[in-house]
């Protein structure tokens, strides 16, 4: 069997949602992980301002730090793009097999950095444009759920300028169709950012205006009772599923406190269901993905409401996170470590499926019949 070559892998992290933090975790907890014998990692932190910097490595335990003296970066595109790193009036040029975006929500996760990659011609881990851009706005996303024939709980999504003009037919129609308690989140956010759960009447505007921080679109969402149910995938036309994991949480839901910062929640891995609905929930977890035309990796993410009908009815799914959190706590690795592919492996799978996607992208036309148009142009214009 051949060696394969040392790549060079840009983990880019960072970035200019409200998950600036998560990312550089999540990015630290993969920078460790990488064989430095078939990597050479080259950690991009993207600032909240936007601009691209050369960041420090981890240290042994902790984020990537981000400081304002790491020299800027500038991306130039090619077969294999160029990073441009100006420092101590020198420019120095790297080559970038694969670039490993751990960007959690807005402005990373959600198709812009992934548009600028396929402008350059990059290999990239994870979903495309069309899968990002869908799998992060909440309302897009579960119109798409419904037409593959997936359950998707009762929503309103509404824009700011409607909930401005019509405030008290939204609020009436909220509490007819989905009554409460209900969630209102922003309708593009992850990490259970500006997400709140509403009770009482009097704490809707407070919520929605707390949304709207975040977002220029709100979703409203019927509450589940049931059992939060979480189901990574792995692959490109051919995704595979994991086994399915139990969230527990210590709140009223899964916070971004106990995400990242209280850890009291409770993760039963793999979750102790009936075999009957641990296949309902990959094959859906599968559908979900396929629905999206995702690409490398996802975690899907479902409510099993409680009742007596069957696993397919009672499952409901809440959404699909296509840049899932790569830290030390995170479900998208520890599913995959429970089903047999350890967090090593599982981002050497990750890279080569990124690789063999741009391959087949390379291979495509870009062009038909070049310079015709011209020619013809020109012709008429000589005669």
């Amino acid at each position: 069997m051949p060696v394969r070559k040392r790549l060079t892998v840009g983990l880019v992290c960072g970035g200019r949602s409200g998950e600036h933090e998560v990312s550089l975790v999540s990015a630290a907890s993969v920078y460790r992980a990488l064989d430095p014998h078939s990597y050479r990692v080259i950690p991009i932190a993207i600032s909240q301002d936007g601009s691209w910097r050369l960041a420090q490595p981890p240290a042994a335990q902790g984020p990537i730090l981000l400081r304002g003296s790491d020299p800027r970066l500038i991306l130039s595109p090619g077969p294999k793009p160029r990073l441009c790193i100006h420092k101590g009036g020198k420019d120095t040029m790297i080559g970038i097999d694969v670039f490993f975006p751990v960007l959690h929500g807005p402005y990373g996760e959600d198709g812009t950095i992934q548009g600028l990659f396929e402008m350059c011609g990059a290999s990239y881990v994870g979903a495309g444009v069309l899968a990002s851009a869908i799998g992060m706005d909440k309302i897009a996303m579960k119109a798409v759920f419904e037409t593959a024939g997936l359950n998707v709980a009762p929503y309103v999504g509404f824009t700011i300028t409607e909930w401005k003009k019509n405030r008290i037919p939204i609020e009436e129609r909220i509490i007819g169709e989905l009554d409460l308690p209900c969630f209102i989140k922003p309708g593009n956010s992850g990490s259970s950012v500006g997400i709140s759960k509403v009770k009482t009447v009097e704490e809707l505007g407070e919520a929605v205006t707390e949304a709207f921080r975040f977002d220029r679109k709100v979703i409203a969402e019927r509450t589940i009772v049931g059992q939060e149910i979480e189901c990574s995938v792995l692959g490109n036309d051919e995704p595979i599923a994991s086994l399915p994991g139990e969230v527990i949480p210590c709140h009223e839901f899964y916070d971004y406190w106990d995400k990242y910062i209280g850890g009291r929640t409770q993760l039963i891995i793999p979750a102790d269901l009936p075999k009957e609905t641990i296949t309902v929930v990959r094959e859906a977890a599968i559908r979900a993905y396929r629905a999206l035309d995702c690409a490398g990796m996802a975690r899907v993410d479902f409510f099993l409401a409680h009742g007596d009908a069957s696993p397919s009815k009672r499952l409901y799914i809440n959404e699909i996170n296509t840049i899932p959190g790569f830290t030390d706590i995170s479900m998208y690795p520890k599913l995959w470590a429970a089903t047999g592919i350890p967090y090593p492996r599982l981002l050497d799978r990750l890279i080569d499926l990124a690789c063999k996607r741009n391959r087949e992208k390379l291979r495509l036309k870009t062009t038909w019949k070049q310079g015709t148009i011209l020619a013809g142009m020109a012709r008429k214009k000589r005669g």
